[in-house]
Order: C-alpha cells, then sequence, then structure tokens
C-alpha cells in the first residue's frame, strides 16, 4: 500500500477526514483503487487522496484527486460512475406485448406487422457484399422507408416508438427484431431464440432497394436468387414464408389485398394446407395479379406463393410443414433467428434469450 498524504493546512484536509466515514461498500471501493501502484513522471511521485464529496450537499459522489509534490492544489483524475444495471429484455418485450392487442387495427393485432418489420428490416442482407441486415436499423431514414417493399411499415415502427421511449438505452434493430419474435411467440408460434447486440447506424448504411422479395414473381428461381443471397437454401425459403400464415396485404400498401388464412392473428401452419388443398384462381379485379380460393373468394395468394406449390423442390417443404405442424415450428425458429441476426456482429458471449411469451 502506498502512504497517502493529506497536507493539513488544505482545504482538502476536512475533506479526507468525512472520507474515513463513508459506508463499507465505498471504504471496499477506495481500498480498491489506492492499493494501485502510483505513476510516476520525470522522477516526481504522486500520492493518490480518495475523499468523497458533497460536503454541505450531503455526499453526493465520490473523486479521485491526485496531490504533486509541486503543488498542494487538488487535481480531478476521474469520477467512479456508479454501474448501470443491466437491460432487462423480458421487460422490453412483455412491453412490446401490450402494445400488440388492439381491436381497432387491422384484425385487431399490430402482431403481423411488427413481424413484417422485423423481416423487411433484417432481410436486406448479401452474403457477398456483407451488408444490410438488422444491424443498423436504416429503415429509420427515407431512402430505405421509401423502398416500395416497405410501405405501411411506418405504422409499426410509430407504434414501437412507445416502447423505445419506455427503454431508450435499446437500439432499434435490437428493438424491431424483438417485436417480430414478440409477435411469433404472442400469436401462438415456437419459441425463437434472439440475441442482443445490433447498433444504430447511418444513413450512409442503407442498403439498395431490390434486395427482398417481389411477391408478383411467379417464378421459384427468383425466391432463390433473393434468398440465397442471404443465405438461406430451399428449406428454409419455404419455412419463412410460412409466416404469411399471418396479416394481410393492404392494397393501399403493396397493391394486393386480403389474407392468406381465416385466423390471420394466430401462427400456425395454414399457409401450407390452405396453399394445397383450396383450388386457387386468378382474381378479377383492377389491381395486381393475384389469386382467390375458388370456393369462398375471401382468401387469397400471391404469384410469389403459387411459385411454391409448383416448383418441385420448394413443395416438397410445402408438403412436409402442412402434415407436420411440429416440424414447421421447429424448422421457423430456426430460419428466423437466423434471418434477425443477418449482418449482426455479436459479442462472443452474448446472451441468448428465450422469452416467456405474457399469454403462457
Amino acid at each position: 500500500m502506498i502512504a497517502t498524504r493529506v497536507l493539513l493546512r488544505s482545504p482538502l484536509a476536512t475533506v479526507a477526514r468525512r472520507a474515513v466515514a463513508i459506508s463499507s461498500v465505498r471504504a471496499t471501493a477506495a481500498r480498491s483503487y489506492s492499493s494501485q501502484a502510483a505513476p510516476s513522471s520525470g522522477g516526481a511521485g504522486k500520492s493518490l487522496v480518495f475523499a468523497a464529496l458533497g460536503a454541505g450537499a450531503g455526499a453526493a459522489g465520490y473523486h479521485f484527486y491526485a496531490e504533486s509534490q509541486k503543488s498542494t492544489l487538488p487535481v480531478v483524475v476521474a469520477d467512479a460512475e456508479k454501474p448501470k444495471e443491466p437491460l432487462d429484455y423480458q421487460k422490453v418485450y412483455n412491453a412490446i406485448a401490450a402494445i400488440m392487442e388492439d381491436e381497432n387495427y387491422d384484425d385487431g393485432s399490430y402482431g403481423p406487422v411488427f413481424l413484417r418489420l422485423a423481416w423487411h428490416a433484417s432481410g436486406t442482407y448479401d452474403i457477398n457484399s456483407k451488408d444490410g441486415g438488422s444491424n443498423y436499423a436504416t429503415m429509420r431514414f427515407k431512402p430505405e422507408a421509401g423502398h416500395g417493399a416497405n410501405a405501411g411499415l411506418g405504422i409499426a415502427r410509430e407504434r414501437l416508438n412507445r416502447v423505445k421511449d419506455q427503454f431508450p438505452e435499446i437500439s432499434y434493430g435490437d428493438l424491431w427484431t424483438l417485436a417480430g419474435v414478440a409477435a411469433i411467440q404472442e400469436l401462438g408460434g415456437p419459441i425463437v431464440n434472439w440475441r442482443a447486440g445490433r447498433i444504430d447506424g447511418e444513413e450512409s448504411n442503407s442498403p439498395p432497394d431490390g434486395r427482398l422479395p417481389d411477391a408478383a414473381r411467379p417464378d421459384g428461381q427468383h425466391s432463390r436468387d433473393i434468398f440465397y443471397k442471404m443465405g438461406f437454401n430451399d428449406q428454409e425459403i419455404v419455412a419463412l414464408l410460412g409466416a404469411h400464415a399471418l396479416g394481410r396485404c393492404h392494397k393501399d400498401r403493396s397493391g394486393f389485398d386480403g389474407p392468406w388464412t381465416a385466423s390471420p392473428t394466430v401462427f400456425t401452419n395454414d399457409f401450407y394446407t390452405e396453399l394445397l388443398n383450396r383450388k386457387w384462381v386468378e382474381r378479377k379485379w383492377n389491381g395486381p395479379k393475384q389469386f382467390e380460393d375458388k370456393e369462398t373468394k375471401s382468401l387469397m395468394m400471391l404469384p410469389a406463393d403459387m411459385a411454391m406449390a409448383k416448383d418441385k423442390e420448394f413443395r416438397k417443404w410445402v408438403e412436409i410443414y402442412a402434415k407436420d405442424s411440429n416440424k414447421f415450428f421447429e424448422d421457423f425458429a430456426k430460419a428466423a433467428q437466423k434471418l434477425f441476426e443477418l449482418g449482426v456482429k455479436f459479442d462472443d458471449n452474448a446472451k441468448v434469450y428465450q422469452f416467456k411469451p405474457t399469454n403462457a
């Protein structure tokens, strides 16, 4: 231990005496610092004096002081900051779940549009250029927000700002992808592993337009071209498209119209069963080409959806998931985690979270 010395004629004498009377916790902290060897400069030694501050105001904190042999005036070295409590992501998840249901919005839930936001914020990744993905949350800026595929997602971003206000330390990328996880789980889907660590970037990090699938394309090769660039295979492509069990298309957003299933706020394998078991005919209307079920004319499929049933390799997985809901849930959970993590460089020790649904 290096002995500390306080000049009695200095005002620090009084302050130093108060330091002796602080709590045992602070005294322990003091010992951990004062036990360090004092640095030397040009042969002139310095002694560190640990003093509690707040005389007259009631001890509001503590600082290090360096007393040089050349001067009796105190020099502030550093403030000891109180460690921040780690963010409780289950509380963030619960806050998202609390604003999800709203009987005045769409089919009664923001869940589907939350999932779409997480999907589109993540699905811009390109394994060749190593950019895009959920890491920088660049849909906050006009270029990406203005991409045609993202029409209507301002609704989800604005809604989630309520949670951002509650937990300002969470990044937008973490918030949006966590909202996607919450939507899947709260609407009855599988537990999806999630990790924190996305950072908020700048407008210059925005990916180019055209990286998301074009629903109007009827050929399976287009889906492969898009998804292969993200690093997905045929099985994962079909698993991810099962999310079309949720939500609906809106004419004022995508141009298409209608739900894929009869239960658009419940996560099921119904997308596959409907695709295989119903007779689909082209809808006669003034909008883009899409299909409707011949029997009720209440459900719809997009040209890209129909390609899943026509392409031999894709159809194989459609049939598997239509028959086995558990297999679909298992494969979807893995593919969704992979999607939400595209473009993110996590710390080696990043915690993997599994959140408890609020309705469990």
